[in-house]
């Protein structure tokens, strides 16, 4: 720990011989955290945030494919591409940006009615590229999707990866958290077929932001091999302890912030039961509100959830029972945004809308903070029917 300014501040650096707890930390979380995947090995790295993991994943599947890349840069490499739904984060597309491929380089696989993944899309789009002479190198699938909360199915989709021969990496940024459920873990099945998956506690866990985990299958220590530097003056290969410990030069930061710590204090304090009820009760309320839209004139679920995204409409009085009107549609997509501007002048609500296809703007609330309550749900409902009372 060391004091900068007004109060102290918890840095991770490079080696061992400067934050050896933290050190050895990050290991033992990131271990309980690859388990929890159903990896027995492996590796990993706390990140400043999921689209880094995103990114780290991509250039690690990158190196491995072409390791000449790192030290010849682009020149090395042919055409590449990527694979990922519509339905992805958009750090998808940054990340290709950022590391030089561009985001032609991504190809979109379609998704369905649900937001999943279509594994069939994903093999001819696979089969496309190659015909067009680019190289497939990685697959990202969803699990939570940022909208609908839609989980790719990674059994099939890890069997095309397989058959091609790519990486798969799995975006578990926001829906990873339910591994912890045992009875909600299902929606991850196959995610222990991953090459790497990026996981979020800071998202349904709550943890203290930032806390983001890259997960890795590898055992070659390729975090290293892809990211190492081997400067002489941090990285001495004669110190009197195993030097393995000094895991800085896997990461492309020098200085990192004690991330692990969050998270290793929260599951010490609640335990893992404690986690479990944590996610299980998000679930719960997320099924109380709909089931309580339902009950109630003026309001219309996109979908039913899977997950704690709980998307939906509100009706105002001015537009119920006109559903066939013509331009039905372009005067429910303005009725979410008046209702945002008040409810935030109001200072009494902050719930996010968009667009999605052709579904035009409905409001997304996500059910994550533990604190919420059934009370809370119903004063949602209250709020936006007082809210939207005159509309």
């Amino acid at each position: 720990m060391k004091s900068f300014g007004k109060g102290p501040v918890l840095l991770r650096r490079y080696t061992y011989e400067i934050a050896p707890v933290f050190v050895l930390m990050e290991e033992e979380v990131l271990k309980k955290l690859r388990a929890l995947v159903g990896w027995s090995s492996g590796d990993g790295v706390f990140c400043p945030g999921g689209s880094i993991a995103n990114m780290y994943a991509m250039n690690l599947a990158r190196y491995q494919r072409y390791p000449d890349c790192k030290q010849r840069g682009l020149q090395a490499l042919p055409p590449l591409a990527l694979f990922t739904t519509e339905e992805c984060h958009y750090s998808i597309k940054k990340g290709a940006a950022f590391l030089g491929l561009g985001t032609d380089s991504v190809r979109v696989v379609k998704a369905d009615e649900r937001g999943k993944m279509i594994p069939e899309d994903l093999e001819r789009q696979i089969c496309l590229a190659k015909a067009e002479g680019a190289v497939p190198f990685l697959v990202s699938a969803t699990s939570g999707t940022t909208v609908l909360g839609a989980f790719d199915p990674l059994e099939a989709v890890a069997d095309v990866c397989q058959r091609h021969g790519l990486w798969l990496h799995v975006d578990a940024a926001w829906g990873g958290s339910a591994l912890l459920s045992q009875t909600h873990r299902h929606l991850l099945d196959g995610i222990h077929r991953a090459d790497s998956v990026a996981w979020n506690p800071h998202k349904l866990l709550a943890a203290g932001l930032q806390c983001s985990a890259l997960l890795l299958r590898d055992t070659t220590n390729l975090l290293k091999h892809c990211h190492g530097s081997q400067a002489s003056y941090l990285f001495q290969q004669d110190k009197f302890y195993d030097v393995a410990l000094d895991t800085g030069d896997k990461v492309v930061q020098c200085g990192r912030r004690v991330d692990c710590l969050k998270l290793w204090l929260m599951w010490k304090a609640q335990g893992g039961q404690g986690l479990e009820r944590r996610v299980d009760q998000a679930f719960a309320l997320a099924r109380y509100l709909v089931e309580e839209m339902k009950k109630r004139e003026g309001f219309e679920l996109v979908m039913e959830p899977e997950f704690v995204n709980v998307c939906f409409w509100f009706l105002p009085p001015s537009l119920r029972g006109e559903q066939k009107s013509l331009d039905y549609s372009e005067r429910l997509a303005k009725v979410a945004p008046v209702l945002k501007e008040r409810m935030v002048k109001e200072g009494s609500m902050m719930i996010g809308y968009q667009p999605h296809g052709t579904r035009g703007n409905f409001f997304r609330m996500i059910v994550a903070n533990p604190a919420l309550t059934q009370a809370d749900m119903r004063f949602l409902l209250d709020e936006l029917e007082r809210l939207g009372q005159d509309l």
